[in-house]
């Protein structure tokens, strides 16, 4: 499913509350100016509680701020294959999987 909402979120085959808030987070990522209480109403009307919005939205806002600090200052992040590689060492260090 990941490939789906990767390729075009708005086709993907996940649930309207999901594509709801995809579609806020992605006018507040890309065009914060033009969003409304409207927007907000929008997701809500798809059955999205405010307390879900404002988690989507503050996950939104770190990845955000942390894709553009790692842009602009060159860090390098590791593959994907690296994180699988230190999972099972996260976890048993505190990380959870909830």
């Amino acid at each position: 499913m990941w490939n789906a909402v990767e390729a075009d979120w708005r086709t993907a085959p996940v649930d309207e509350r999901v594509l709801a808030m995809l579609g806020f987070i992605e006018k507040l990522t890309m065009r914060p100016d033009e969003l409304t209480h409207e927007d907000a109403d929008a997701v809500r009307v798809a059955d999205v509680s405010d307390e879900a919005m404002v988690d989507a939205i503050h996950v939104a806002a770190l990845f955000n701020m942390i894709t553009r600090l790692a842009d602009s200052l060159g860090w390098d992040v590791p593959t994907w294959e690296s994180f699988l590689a230190r999972a099972d060492a996260m976890l048993e260090n505190g990380y959870a999987l909830d």
